[in-house]
């Protein structure tokens, strides 16, 4: 995988698995999203898929480099965008077609549980990535923001889609139509963000939640992560339709039986994920 991706396979506390900590790693560029890093995201998740030991993975940006004598030190940055000087020339055609296939929409698509640990700009494709993700825990220094309509653009990454589930209409309406980015605080206040901590507690509090989603079963987790997301794509009355039929299935699971059973004798289950 290209070096503007680092993954670290972090052992559960429970012994049983690991979460990925994927860093994207293009910090001289505020980790801007060229299409390396899209290839190199989409690499990754083909690879959480078939990795049966991954139980969550947790998305970050790689923080800035020290700056060189003289010079002023670059901000913090999850992902401050699309690398803009790869637009240049492009045509519909050709935009349609990496945009159709892309990176973000293998992040929405997986199966397991994702975290976003934001820490600094979030901005166009950056807050894209991150709504992507199934949470979202950000340092008080974090800037979200859609800032594609100043270039002319609209978001292109899901962003008109998946921001007017996580802030409402009217929020995602502004955001978009004004391109004004927003605080970690409005960011939290409005439903972008999970958490707000500071940035010097920000991993602490990402893996206390992903090593707490680790210690479930990961056949269950995939269930619940399939039937919530119904909620985004049905009706209320098709939404509980289908939340019928996928918790009556895990009637026919091994790990129901386990969770069940070490409930009732007040243990902790060892679960077989499956």
């Amino acid at each position: 995988m290209s070096d503007c991706l680092i993954i670290e396979e972090i052992p559960c506390k429970n012994g049983d698995g690991v979460i990925a900590k994927v860093t994207i790693n293009r910090p001289d560029k505020l980790n801007a999203l060229n299409q390396e890093v899209v290839n190199a995201l989409k690499e990754m998740c083909v690879w959480v898929e078939e990795t049966s030991t991954v139980r969550c993975v947790v998305i970050t940006g790689a923080k800035p480099n020290p700056p060189a004598e003289g010079k002023r030190a670059k901000p913090n940055a999850f992902v401050a965008g699309a690398d803009i000087t790869e637009f240049v020339g492009k045509e519909s055609a050709e935009i349609k077609e990496l945009f159709t296939d892309n990176a973000i929409e293998a992040i929405w698509n997986l199966s397991k549980p994702t975290i976003a640990m934001v820490d600094g700009f979030a901005l166009g494709g950056g807050c894209e990535v991150a709504c992507s993700c199934d949470i979202r825990i950000a340092s008080e220094k974090s800037i979200f923001g859609t800032p594609e309509i100043k270039l002319g653009l609209i978001p292109g990454y899901g962003g008109t889609q998946r921001l007017v589930h996580l802030v409402g209409y009217g929020r995602a309406m502004e955001m978009m139509m004004t391109g004004n980015n927003v605080t970690a605080d409005e960011a939290h206040r409005i439903g972008i963000a999970n958490h707000i901590c500071s940035s010097d507690e920000l991993e602490e509090k990402t893996m206390e939640i992903a090593q707490t989603i680790a210690t479930k079963s990961m056949s269950t987790l995939k269930i619940a992560k399939k039937t919530i997301r119904a909620a985004l794509d049905n009706g209320i009355t098709e939404g509980v339709r289908i939340e019928a039929e996928t918790f009556a299935s895990l009637f026919d699971t091994e790990d129901k039986e386990i969770g069940v059973q070490a409930f009732i004798n007040r243990e902790e289950p060892v679960w077989k994920h499956k």
